[in-house]
């Protein structure tokens, strides 16, 4: 079947909301920790984080319009710092039900049954059951006109991670970690790694990466 333009606009809006929310494929499921300048901390479930770049280490955000109260963002416009603290299937119910519209005075760490972990100087709680997690500053903030959202770009300035997870050329591999991903709203997704591919030459057969301490073995 094919959706054009007028059955997508005929749509109900909660199902469009679903079935376009599901077209741009697997995202990240990260869970994003803010501090309020009073002490005040806040969790939120968010799966639209990107990779932007390595030098500077950046990653993007889209947070919805402010037709209603967006506590994390208020919270990054205030101090200007946040962690993303990648889900696993251990907390995967509590960290969908930061979802929920919890007043500002509650906190979704005490709400859903999650621990703050706290790093030294820096103001952000992140989440303790996480195996990943990081330490963002917020760096630039763009309002897209075309729908109201705001695009985040902030700077990685610390990871917590077990090493073991990280391979000699720098890949981090997620699937040990027992990150997962969404699709849609509300679909969580374990992962089954397939390969590494080598870096694409057109004189080249397309084939796995095989590291140099791989080779030695």
């Amino acid at each position: 079947m094919l959706f054009d333009k007028t059955h997508i606009d005929d749509m109900d809006k909660a199902f469009r909301a679903m079935f376009i929310n599901s077209l741009s494929g697997f995202k990240s499921a990260n869970l994003l920790g803010t501090r309020a300048a009073d002490g005040s901390s806040n969790l939120s479930v968010v799966s639209s984080a990107v990779h932007l770049g390595a030098h500077p280490p950046l990653m993007g955000i889209v947070f919805r319009p402010d037709v209603s109260p967006r506590h994390s963002l208020d919270n990054i416009r205030e101090t200007g710092v946040f962690t993303l603290n990648h889900i696993n299937e251990t907390i995967m119910p509590q960290a969908h039900q930061t979802a929920a519209r919890y007043p500002r005075d509650t906190s979704e760490f005490e709400a859903c049954g999650l621990s703050i972990e706290q790093h030294a100087d820096f103001h952000a709680p992140s989440v303790q059951e996480a195996a990943i997690a990081m330490g963002l500053e917020l760096r630039e903030e763009h309002p897209l006109t075309i729908n109201g959202t705001h695009f985040v770009i902030a700077e990685i300035v610390w990871v917590r991670l077990n090493k073991d997870w990280v391979a000699s050329d720098g890949y981090v591999d997620i699937e040990s970690a027992g990150t997962l991903a969404i699709s849609g709203l509300d679909g969580y997704h374990s992962t089954d790694s397939i390969t590494r591919m080598a870096y694409p030459k057109p004189d080249k057969e397309p084939g796995p990466l095989v590291l140099k301490n791989e080779q030695a073995k």
